[in-house]
């Protein structure tokens, strides 16, 4: 689930970055989303 979280908001920065200049500093708040959701996922490992 972190995984396609973590995708998601990448996605969706990548898009606000390239589309939209003007709000840059709310734009990175979804990279460190993103990142702080790929640690978690990474932290917990596999889950059956």
């Amino acid at each position: 689930m972190f995984l396609i979280l973590f995708i998601i908001l990448l996605i969706l920065w990548l898009a606000g970055w390239l589309a939209f200049h003007v709000a840059g500093g709310l734009i990175h708040i979804l990279v460190v989303l993103a990142i702080i959701s790929l640690i978690i996922h990474l932290a917990r490992g596999r889950t059956a």
